[in-house]
């Protein structure tokens, strides 16, 4: 495969970036040479400064992989705040929550964005819990929507067991709903070893992130983010899994800590770059 055959895998998430604009994600991008990126969504709800960012991507040849779904009132703090407050768990906010994925359905239909990924929330274990159909139920509503849309709803990893998350997905049986593969999740949440879990859920991939991480020392709080091969994901690995699994789709990095986000992505390209060219 050519250099330019392993770039066309590579994509970089658009948040990782931290952009104040779309001019300061088109510098960020342009310093650290990716072309392909996964589009945060809220942006276009909120901020009308956002509303050119598909032209504007387009001409600096840049394309949009697929796009990225926050629901309101997430609380990462610590692990206790995002149990609470994370995905579509809350009551609450469940309304606005479908409306803002109404209105960012529209906007990917707008961009020819295909795939968009998020957090449903911690997915209760015992079948018995009533959150546990309720999120169920509003998955469902949110895959209507989607696949009106044209648009496949991938499920982002860490927060529930790879067996846990296989299980769910096979009660929410055909409703069109699959995985986006982030192996550092699995880490930072202490929910089991990524090459074993990537296995498992490999039917249900339909999009990779490209993170890193080590676990805690303290049960009960965060793993640590590293720069992509600091941390304890076996790399080579892991893309051999995905290989051998028949995965050929996007490796979206994704940085969420650090102060040199760019250099970090630029780094994580080219370490992903050597291991596909090997």
């Amino acid at each position: 495969m050519s250099e330019e055959g392993y770039h066309k895998r590579l994509a970089a998430c658009t948040w990782s970036f931290q952009p104040e604009s779309p001019a300061s994600l088109l510098d960020k991008l342009n310093t650290c040479g990716i072309r392909r990126v996964q589009l945060a969504m809220n942006p276009l709800v909120d901020d009308a400064a956002w509303a050119e960012i598909g032209t504007m991507l387009a001409d600096a040849g840049v394309t949009i992989v697929s796009g990225m779904y926050a629901p309101r009132g997430e609380d990462y703090s610590t692990l206790e705040t995002i149990r609470a407050t994370g995905g579509i768990v809350q009551d609450q906010l469940w309304d606005e929550n479908r409306e803002l994925f109404v209105r960012e359905a529209e906007w990917a239909q707008q961009l020819g964005i295909k795939v968009i990924t998020f957090h449903a929330g911690f997915i209760p274990e015992q079948e018995t819990d009533p959150l546990r159909a309720t999120v169920a139920d509003r998955l469902a509503q949110l895959a209507v929507i989607a696949a009106e849309a044209g648009i496949e709803l991938l499920l982002e990893t860490g927060q529930e067991t790879a067996e846990d998350l296989e299980a769910f997905l096979a009660e929410l049986g055909d409703a069109g709903v699959g995985v986006n593969f982030d192996p550092a999740n699995m880490i930072l949440y202490g929910k089991g070893d990524p090459l074993e879990a990537v296995e498992r859920l490999m039917p249900f991939v339909g999009q990779v992130h490209i993170k890193d991480a080590l676990p805690t020392p303290t049960p009960g709080t965060w793993g640590s983010e590293e720069r992509v091969g600091d941390g304890a994901v076996d790399w080579s690995a892991f893309l051999a899994r995905l290989d051998e699994g028949g995965y050929t789709g996007d490796l979206v990095i994704e940085r969420e800590a650090g102060d040199n986000r760019v250099d970090d992505i630029a780094h994580a390209a080219g370490v992903i770059t050597d291991l596909l060219r090997s």
